[in-house]
């Protein structure tokens, strides 16, 4: 019983994604509040071991692949941008405070800009 669980851990270790911030998406998402941090982290871990996240929507206007991550905070509403579509890395893209029902044209222009200099990287 010992070597299943041994070979268990092996594989799920093998299967996490490693996570690259892009520009200062990292900054950005040490602004949050500790607790909407935490829940940002715990979700971008899920999204690291091939999980979709608890609260998501695909965000196409930016890139294909390309989603969102809501977090909901006593202290407000928190998105980050992310794409997992590559094998072995999870980039994020941007994180910000949602300050309007509908997403600013600017945190998605910054996010587009930054995928298309993500894609630049692939080709």
């Amino acid at each position: 019983m010992e070597g299943c669980l041994l070979y268990k851990n092996l594989y799920n270790d093998a299967m996490v994604k490693q996570i690259e911030f892009i520009s200062d998406s990292l900054s950005e998402l040490r602004t949050f509040p500790i607790s909407a941090r935490r829940e940002a982290g715990f979700q971008l871990d899920r999204v690291q071991k091939g999980f979709d996240p608890d609260d998501w929507k695909p965000m196409k206007t930016i890139g294909s692949g390309v989603n969102e991550i809501r977090v909901r905070d006593a202290d407000g509403v928190y998105r980050v941008i992310y794409i997992a579509k590559f094998d072995e890395t999870v980039f994020v893209l941007h994180c910000f405070k949602k300050k309007t029902e509908k997403t600013a044209k600017t945190n998605i222009d910054l996010a587009k800009s930054r995928y298309k200099e993500l894609m630049r990287r692939f080709k």
